[in-house]
Formats: C-alpha cells, sequence, structure tokens
C-alpha cells in the first residue's frame, strides 16, 4: 500500500477538516462502550464462573495487557500507512474480538472470554494509537488539550452505556449463568455487526493526512531524552492503572459499603459514576479556557487522594459517594497528560502518540494487587494504591510536565 499524501491542516477545506474531526470523535464512544462494559463483565463472571476478586480482574489484565502489546506496533503502522488505514485496521480487529464472544459463550469457561477481550482491545489500541494523535493534529497546537478533553467527553457516553445495558442483560433477575452467557453473546454480536457496518463507512469517507509540525524531528532516542514526554509516559500508565483498579472493583465496594444492595443496582452506580466521569469532561473542556493544563492536573490529582483515602476508611455510605465522586476528577487527566506529553514534539508527534497509547498498558499494573487487598483486608482497602496513584499525577502537573 503506498503511503497517504500529506497535506497541511490550513490546505484542508474547512467543512472537511470538520468531517474528518467529528468521525475521529465518534471512534472514542466505541472503545468507551467496550470498557464500561468491563467492568460489569467482571462482577458477571464471579458470579456465574465463580472466580475470585482478584482472579477476574484477568479481563482488565488481557484489556489492558493488549494496549501494552500493540500499541507500539500500532504506532509504526500509522506512520507507514497514515491515519485512515490505522483506523480500519483497527475497526476491523475489534470486530474480530467482539465476534469471538460468541464461541467463548457457547464454551462457557473464563479462558476464552480472556482471550476475545484481548483481541477486541488489540483492535481498540490500534483504534486509539490513530484517533488520539489525530485529534491532536486537526487544529492548532494550543488547542490540543481542549480537543481531547472534547473527544474524550463521547467516550464518557459510552462508557456510561456500557453498564447500564450490562447491568440490565447480565445480572437479569433470576436469570442463569448459560442465561446470561446468552445475553453476553447477543451484546458482543451486535456490536461486532455495527463496527463492521461502521468500517464501511469510514473506507468511503475522505480523511486528509494531516503533517504535523516540522520544526522538530526527533528520533526515538532523541524523543525519550524529552523528560516531559517520558514523565507523561510513566504517569499515565500509573494513572491508567488506578482507573482500571478502580472501575474493576467499583461494584463490590459499592455492595460492602452500602448495605442492601444488589449487583444489578451497583452496575446503574457505577453508569451514575460515568455519567459524572463525562461531566467531568465537559466541565474540564470549559476550564481550561481559563486555566492552565498543569493547574487543572495538579488541582484533580490532589483531590482525589483525599477522596480516595476517604474509600479507603470503608465509611458506610460514604465512602461510595466518595467513590463516585472520584470519578469526576478523573475525568481530566487522560486527554491533559497526554497532550501535554506530546506537546513539542513536532514530527515526532505519531511516536509520542504510540508511547502514550502504549502506556494504557499501565491498566495491568494495580487491579490484580488491589484485588489481592480487598480480599485479605477488604475492597475500600485496596483505594490506598489509587491514591498514591493520584498522588503521582498531581505532582506530574505541578512539576513534571514542565518543559526544559
Amino acid at each position: 500500500m503506498k503511503p497517504p499524501q500529506i497535506v497541511l491542516a490550513e490546505d484542508v477545506p474547512p467543512r472537511v477538516l470538520r468531517t474528518a474531526l467529528a468521525l475521529a470523535i465518534s471512534l472514542f464512544f466505541i472503545w468507551g462502550l467496550a470498557y464500561g462494559l468491563l467492568d460489569v463483565l467482571n462482577k458477571h463472571f464471579q458470579d456465574t464462573l465463580h472466580v475470585g476478586t482478584a482472579e477476574s480482574t484477568w479481563l482488565q489484565i488481557a484489556y489492558f495487557g493488549a494496549y501494552l502489546v500493540v500499541s507500539l506496533p500500532a504506532g509504526l503502522l500509522l506512520q507507514r500507512l497514515g491515519y485512515k488505514a490505522g483506523i480500519l485496521i483497527g475497526l476491523a480487529v475489534t470486530a474480530l474480538g467482539a465476534l469471538l464472544f460468541i464461541p467463548a459463550a457457547a464454551i462457557g469457561q473464563f479462558a476464552p472470554f480472556v482471550g476475545s477481550m484481548f483481541v477486541l482491545a488489540a483492535g481498540l489500541a490500534c483504534l486509539e494509537t490513530a484517533a488520539d494523535s489525530y485529534v491532536n493534529v486537526l487544529g492548532p497546537a494550543e488547542g490540543a488539550s481542549r480537543r481531547l478533553n472534547l473527544a474524550q467527553s463521547f467516550n464518557g457516553l459510552g462508557t456510561f452505556i456500557g453498564p447500564l445495558i450490562g447491568g440490565t442483560l447480565f445480572f437479569a433477575e433470576g436469570g442463569s449463568a448459560s442465561g446470561g452467557h446468552d445475553n453476553v453473546r447477543l451484546i458482543y454480536a451486535v456490536i461486532g455487526a455495527a463496527i463492521i457496518v461502521f468500517a464501511l463507512f469510514v473506507s468511503r469517507v475522505t480523511l486528509p493526512e494531516i503533517a504535523e509540525e516540522a520544526h522538530d524531528a526527533p528520533g526515538t532516542k532523541a524523543t525519550l531524552r524529552r523528560p516531559h514526554f517520558v514523565y507523561g509516559v510513566l504517569t499515565q500508565a500509573i494513572y491508567i492503572g488506578a482507573q482500571v483498579g478502580i472501575g474493576a472493583l467499583f461494584i463490590n465496594v459499592a455492595i460492602t459499603t452500602w448495605g442492601g444492595l444488589t449487583p444489578r443496582v451497583a452496575a446503574y452506580l457505577l453508569s451514575l459514576a460515568l455519567v459524572t466521569y463525562m461531566l467531568g469532561r465537559f466541565a474540564s473542556t470549559a476550564l481550561l479556557a481559563r486555566v492552565s493544563p498543569h493547574a487543572l492536573l495538579t488541582t484533580f490529582g490532589a483531590i482525589n487522594v483525599v477522596l480516595c483515602l476517604v474509600v479507603a476508611a470503608g465509611i458506610d455510605r460514604v465512602s461510595l459517594v466518595a467513590m463516585i465522586g472520584v470519578f469526576f476528577f478523573m475525568s481530566t487527566m487522560f486527554p491533559t497528560i497526554f497532550a501535554l506529553g506530546v506537546r513539542d514534539l513536532g514530527s515526532a508527534a505519531k511516536r509520542g502518540a504510540s508511547f502514550m497509547v502504549m502506556a494504557i498498558g499501565g491498566g495491568v499494573l494495580l487491579p490484580y494487587p488491589m484485588g489481592l487487598i480487598g480480599e485479605h483486608y477488604g475492597t475500600p482497602a485496596a483505594f490506598l494504591l489509587p491514591a498514591v496513584a493520584f498522588a503521582i499525577v498531581a505532582l506530574y502537573g505541578w512539576r513534571g510536565a514542565r518543559i526544559r
């Protein structure tokens, strides 16, 4: 396949630029929906396949392990073939992973579900590598944080819908394990079919290949010497580990800290938490017009340290409310760390984006140890680990993101 023709953003008609941005933003909804279902699946398999709290986090490890393995190759593919090809390949692999849930549900064992989740997430890693960097260049560099926060708001819409679907179908009243697996099969079959249709639409749309600023073209070694970028990748990995661990244990903590809650109601509360996450994205987009990304990241990180300590205290009802609040203040962290980390990389932005997306693989870091802490000391105590992670996020916003 021939490399695509590179154009400057200012040479692209505004209508084409807006269409490309709208399509890129729509991709954020796809992996938001997949992630929204993930945490509900975790509790579903605890109940139907009788896996432990720590063992069930292998779903999260498979999901985010795929990002760790696939993101750098996806970045190389993106540099060679361009944004449109990267998006189409990501959609194809995502659809394949979703359709693999059909035989996994027929087998009815945990391992095939974990394997299917890995394939699905491999496709999402390709999509996110392409879409994050594409949104980053579809406009002035100084507006990158705002564009990414706006795009991630639609990711929040997908994560909100996911638990509603999962809570309704996976925890159906009187539903058996096999019936639950039938619903898993149905949901992922529909997702796979919808993604195939969307991919056919994308193949017919004109997507301009926007050139990054050419004032700087460092190689990988030179890029890795940029402290704000290296610290950004490390901070992103730690933050994602905290976010994933919080989502994985949300239903367990909700049931523990609010007597009488059923898994279905707890799943709906997870959806409520993800509404606050989505609202936080829109609020952050507005705030970034008035305050610097550094200040916003530092403030939100510090607030979440306090909230996680409240959750860890296991206070009846109060801890659940604090846990929902954590989602609001997590909202801006991924896109803001991403934009601050790849800032000033010039033509190495695609390479930097692939490292940033690879950092999503940090989702494998905290869920399992949080699950072990939860099994031994109670699930609220596991939130001590996210408290440390958010302290590191605040430190990155305060000092680590400064360009030297």
